[in-house]
């Protein structure tokens, strides 16, 4: 369910209409409204987060990835301090913010064509991804229902939960990525295998898989390295670096396909 005490979390209620679309994308059963009468009740009752929040689903609830996660308990733990604060409820759900100016949603890139992704391409791809929810979550449920065998491989890798979350997460952004540069749903990527260290050949010509791809995947992995909760060490950081690299190219060959 997450993360429910608010911990490594920064509380923030981003309005009703981000909340809607939140809820909607981990299958609650209420929408924005019927959360904050929840929390309301719940709070007045003297209960906790942990005991409130599951009472928003009938299932376990899903996110495209973790950043999403974290922003819909971000906004609900927002809502709670807002309560705890003294904050009417009729407030937040009349809340009325000051008009932004219209900016126009990034755009899918088009299909790359014979020559491939250049960099220009790959920070287009990261900034629609980034910007659309739907258009997320739709490319990550076709890496989750198509890649079972590439999600084997990595389940049999014997990762860390960190290292795995990493490598697992990144795979789906490059899965989402060779999706929109093919401009049609990917074939299942061949692996040779589930054992520890089995997996798809990324012993051959390193030219095969387009740079400005790989450059995206090496940025990710060296954040990965740097983060400040939970940085990966340097052998494990090496090994997925590896396993990364031949995820990437049995994806990019499923996406010639």
């Amino acid at each position: 369910m997450g993360r429910k005490d608010g911990g490594g979390l920064n509380p923030r209620f981003e309005g009703l209409s981000l909340l809607d679309e939140l809820l909607g994308l981990a299958g609650a059963r209420v929408d924005a409204a019927g959360a904050v009468e929840l929390l309301r009740q719940g709070h007045g009752q003297g209960r906790s987060p942990g005991e409130v929040f599951p009472e928003l689903f009938d299932e376990e609830p899903r996110f495209p990835d973790p950043r999403l996660a974290k922003r819909f308990y971000e906004n609900l733990f927002g809502v709670w301090a807002a309560l705890q604060a003294g904050e009417a409820p009729e407030r937040l759900l009349k809340e009325k913010r000051p008009p932004k100016p219209k900016v126009e949603k990034p755009q899918a890139p088009g299909p790359w064509g014979a020559e491939g992704p250049d960099e220009g391409w790959v920070e287009a791809a990261w900034r629609y991804l980034d910007a659309d929810l739907r258009g997320r979550e739709r490319l990550w449920h076709s890496f989750e229902n198509r890649q079972d065998a590439l999600i084997g491989w990595l389940d049999a890798q014997d990762l860390t939960d960190d290292g795995y979350g990493v490598l697992r997460l990144l795979l789906s952004e490059l899965s989402a990525m060779i999706e929109l540069g093919a401009g049609a749903p990917l074939a299942a990527a061949s692996v040779a295998g589930e054992a520890p260290g089995a997996g798809p050949d990324a012993t051959g010509d390193a030219s095969e898989v387009p740079l400005a791809l790989w450059t995206y995947a090496e940025e990710a992995l060296f954040e990965a390295e740097q983060d400040d909760e939970a940085p990966l060490s340097p052998s494990e950081a090496e090994r997925v670096k590896r396993l990364a690299r031949a995820g990437l190219l049995a994806l990019y060959r499923a996406g010639k396909a």
